[in-house]
């Protein structure tokens, strides 16, 4: 009986989706005079990077992400809570603690014709574990024994160890490829799929025809898409164009010169964009957080009550306020989100702004400030320069730490030395973002047991780590809620994260274009595979 909840969900979420399906769109701004279904027309669509990989198993940028997703299904979809949902994947769950199942469609074809099966799953799965392919999906994989089909629309995956949240965590995060192509190539980790060997084989609603690197990637449309109304998606081609940056992709979007901006809106242009004649923008959910975390290999930061000085030393309202130009929520300083409505804990509070408080922890400490109100120590605070709106609030951060006597000296680097810095450890305090947080046992998994990819703190806890490894081997969901409730509580109060917001995001696009869905996350947004099958232009 444990396992019903899961088996209910997929079996409650399949019909959500299938009923969705069946209904009727929601009517856009300018969208009355339009007619969905398929068109002659071309989508064009801004970013501001070129594609790294054509993998999809390795992809590890935006446009990585939203250009593959066009051409490679995943088993499970994301509602704006988190919640997953059926995708090529109608039915999933667990036959025991330690065997999981995914029930897939019958009626999807790869773009050369052939079938694509629970075979295809399978391998994908078994490949990707095997050749130890870098990336987000590989570290899905974990407690992944083998995956085997046991009929043409039955995948059953043998784990290593209990783990309930592995089946929804694959099925979101990883992708399916087919194994007639990808197999002969060898090692599915080392395989370019750059489509120099005859093109490109998928399951998308799109297909790669042609790209010229810094300038476009053309996707032409599949004729055949069991997954969009109609079975045809609207748009004949989809253009990724590159631009060097968001303020030259709005320029681009003001003349016409494109249809679309992948990118979020800088929190500031979201307001005038929304104002503009012949432009619409549209919100995606946040289902992640900004955060500041301290890094516990410094002695100093090793004392609880400096961690806990420094988290009531940020203007967190102001930070919301100012740079966020209030599109941001207040998560409670907690890891589990109001967006993750199942466990959010409104009993765990935000950190008050309060220096004098930081400043009696601080000698709680055991610090004594100068005659200045100085305390004797300073804190290396590191972010990525690309990160405009980390960039903007970690000045504030130094200057309302100032407040309460703390000194806190910037270092914002390009991304790639920042990731670097990260990984190996080179800071007092990092800030950061994630896009998506979308399982709360996964996500304490990987950021505060030891060893955690995300372990950013570097904290080792036995109390938390005895709760989230119980958490991940409890199936009854209310039973997991209630652990993970504890848990959080235990990162609160320690401060082993300073969880500051979560960010509600705005694309903008043109109003010739309708029926976008919109999905949580930049990852998603309204590029998804789904909202651009399901576009259409006004006419």
């Amino acid at each position: 009986m444990k396992y019903s909840k899961f088996l209910a969900l997929g079996a409650a979420a399949a019909l959500a989706v299938g009923l969705a399906a069946c209904a009727p769109s929601a009517p856009e701004p300018g969208e009355s005079s339009g007619s969905s279904g398929p068109s002659d027309e071309t989508i064009s669509i801004g970013t501001t990077t070129d594609v790294v990989n054509f993998n999809p198993v390795l992809g590890n940028s935006r446009t990585d992400s939203w250009i593959t997703n066009l051409m490679y299904p995943h088993l499970l979809s994301i509602s704006d809570d988190g919640t997953k949902e059926a995708h090529v994947a109608t039915d999933w769950g667990y036959v025991d603690d330690t065997t999981g199942f995914y029930e897939i469609r019958d009626d999807l074809t790869w773009s050369d014709g052939e079938p694509l099966t629970a075979e295809d799953v399978a391998w994908t799965l078994n490949a990707v574990k095997r050749d130890q392919a870098p990336g987000t999906f590989y570290g899905q994989l974990g407690n992944l024994d083998t995956a085997t089909a046991v009929s043409d629309t039955r995948v059953e995956l043998s784990l290593t160890q209990p783990d309930s949240s592995i089946i929804e965590e694959i099925g979101f995060w990883g992708v399916v490829v087919p194994q007639h192509v990808f197999e002969p190539q060898g090692s599915i980790a080392e395989f370019a799929n750059d489509g120099s060997d005859g093109g490109w084989v998928g399951m998308g609603p799109f297909i790669m025809s042609d790209f010229q690197v810094g300038q476009h990637y053309t996707l032409e449309r599949v004729e055949d898409y069991p997954l969009v109304e109609g079975g045809v998606p609207g748009p004949a081609e989809v253009v990724y164009r590159v631009y060097p940056d968001v303020n030259t992709e709005i320029l681009a979007l003001q003349s016409g010169e494109i249809d679309v901006i992948a990118n979020a809106l800088p929190p500031a242009q979201v307001e005038q964009l929304s104002s503009t004649d012949g432009l619409q923008v549209i919100e995606a959910p946040g289902l992640g957080y900004a955060h500041l975390v301290y890094n516990m290999d410094k002695p100093d930061l090793a004392k609880t009550e400096v961690r806990q000085a420094l988290a009531h030393a940020v203007d967190y309202d102001a930070i919301r306020t100012v740079v966020l130009q209030g599109q941001a929520v207040s998560t409670g300083s907690s890891a589990l989100m109001p967006v993750l409505a199942k466990y959010y804990d409104d009993s765990v509070k935000e950190y008050e702004f309060d220096p004098e408080k930081s400043r009696s922890l601080m000698e709680k400490a055991g610090y004594t400030a100068d005659a200045s109100g100085k305390f004797p120590l300073s804190f290396r605070l590191i972010y990525s320069l690309q990160d405009s709106v980390t960039s903007q609030w970690a000045q504030m951060v130094k200057d309302s730490a100032a407040e309460a006597g703390i000194t806190i000296e910037l270092q914002g680097t390009e991304r790639n030395t920042y990731l670097s810095m990260t990984n190996e450890g080179d800071y007092d305090i990092y800030a950061g973002n994630f896009a998506i947080m979308d399982d709360p046992v996964t996500n304490f998994a990987l950021s505060y047991l030891p060893g955690g990819a995300i372990n950013y703190t570097h904290v080792d806890d036995p109390d938390l780590n005895a709760l989230i490894e119980e958490g991940m081997v409890t199936f009854e969901e209310d039973e997991k809620i209630s652990i993970m409730r504890e848990a959080n509580k235990i990162v609160h109060e320690q401060v082993y994260d300073n969880i500051m917001y979560t960010q509600n995001l705005f694309f903008a696009a043109s109003d010739e274009w309708a029926g976008f869905i919109s999905k949580p996350s930049e990852l998603l947004s309204i590029v998804n595979p789904l909202s651009l099958a399901s576009a259409y232009p006004v006419e």
